[in-house]
């Protein structure tokens, strides 16, 4: 049986919302292919999608892989602008398997994109509950969430999580340096 564990790519040079947590699919298969263009920061083609849907028709019979490839599958939604398909795969993976934590931070990622904050904020919570493979992404999609929302506290808070938790990326350490703390506790953004 193969093994299988969660890999995430990042593609914040092309969304404009945190993204992109694939569930791995490991050997050489539809399901194998459909992450893997996933993963990549290419715009997904028409050929990838086929592999996602190839593997959905009954190709992929391994529950896990069924669940992965609706992610990865809403990923490439999500990466083409199709905001509902990603949606509806989100949606699909977690009723399959509600402990699912790469689809309730990538359905954050989605909602954001509809400007559903408030129900962002919940699905990087999720994400975050259902321990995640990248806690720093979760917190900084629902830093973005809070910032959005007028909560400025909590928008700090999650920007420097995200920064302890990946100190290489620099997204959060920009996104603190608009922030301030002043006297009494207060938090501004600026």
């Amino acid at each position: 049986m193969a093994k299988h564990h969660v890999l995430i790519a990042a593609a914040f040079a092309v969304l404009p919302f945190p993204a992109i947590a694939g569930v791995t699919v490991i050997g050489s298969s539809s399901a194998r292919m459909c992450y893997l263009a996933a993963e990549s920061a290419a715009l997904p083609g028409p050929q990838d999608m086929r592999q996602c849907d190839a593997a959905l028709s009954g190709e992929a019979t391994d529950p896990r892989h069924i669940i992965a490839t609706y992610v990865n599958r809403g990923i490439l939604h999500l990466r083409r602008g199709n905001v509902d398909g990603a949606m509806a795969d989100f949606d699909e993976a977690l009723r399959r398997d509600p402990n699912e934590a790469e689809a309730y931070l990538n359905r954050g990622s989605a909602l954001l994109r509809r400007d559903q904050t408030r129900e962002a904020v919940a699905m990087f919570s999720q994400a975050i509950d259902h321990n995640t493979r990248r806690p720093a992404l979760a917190h900084y999609g629902r830093a973005m969430a809070y910032e959005l929302l007028g909560d400025v506290r909590a928008a700090y808070y999650d920007y420097r999580r995200a920064s302890e938790l990946d100190p290489e990326w620099r997204a959060p350490r920009e996104d603190l340096q608009r922030f301030r703390v002043v006297p009494g506790g207060q938090t501004q953004s600026g």
